[in-house]
């Protein structure tokens, strides 16, 4: 079993159109491509968190519907667009507003996460090596050697594996500030 993050998917919310630059020409085309680059990297037994915005301005009914069809063992993390035709939907746990966990990397190796819809410029853990995802962003913010969006826009409109998500952090140049701030002052 895998573990993939994503954020910000909004099922069913044609107000995100002009956000994705034209990708799509309408919400049903959306949906459908969204689905598939899911559906093409999650098997049925990998894990998924998603990081809020799961769907924003759809029934229901049609957030039900997109649910059922997604590979996955599915949690979430709210996020601001997440109404109730959301937070009811069968998740395998209630929906949290953030959440602390471990997750074993490709290598073994345990890997501390703080996940959260929305961006924190610190957060629980890092300075012991806790790496923070969030969504909410829509891919405007800058990567940190600690922190990154798991949002859609930033990841080729799929859900994205640990592995990729640590070498992305790996290789940006940027430090979270309190990091950076102690680091110049020699520890």
């Amino acid at each position: 079993m895998a573990v993939f993050f994503t954020a910000d998917t909004h099922f069913g919310d044609a107000h995100i159109l002009r956000q994705r630059g034209g990708r799509y020409p309408g919400i049903e085309a959306h949906d459908e491509a969204l689905i598939a680059r899911w559906n093409a990297v999650v098997s049925e037994s990998d894990e998924v968190w998603h990081l809020g915005d799961f769907a924003g301005h759809a029934d229901p009914a049609h957030c039900a519907a997109v649910f059922d069809r997604l590979n996955g063992v599915k949690r979430l993390v709210r996020g601001n667009h997440d109404s109730n035709r959301v937070l009811r939907l069968p998740w395998a746990d209630p929906p949290v507003e953030s959440a602390r966990v471990t997750v074993r990397a490709a290598d073994g190796q345990s890997c501390r996460l703080f996940l959260a819809h929305y961006a924190h410029r610190a957060w629980p853990g890092l300075w012991r090596g806790t790496r923070h995802l969030f969504g909410h962003t829509h891919a405007t913010l800058p990567d940190t050697t600690r922190s990154c969006d798991v949002g859609i826009d930033a990841w080729d409109d799929a859900p994205v594996s640990l592995a990729a998500i640590t070498a992305r952090q790996d290789a940006a140049t940027l430090v979270p500030e309190e990091l950076a701030r102690d680091a110049g002052r020699g520890g």
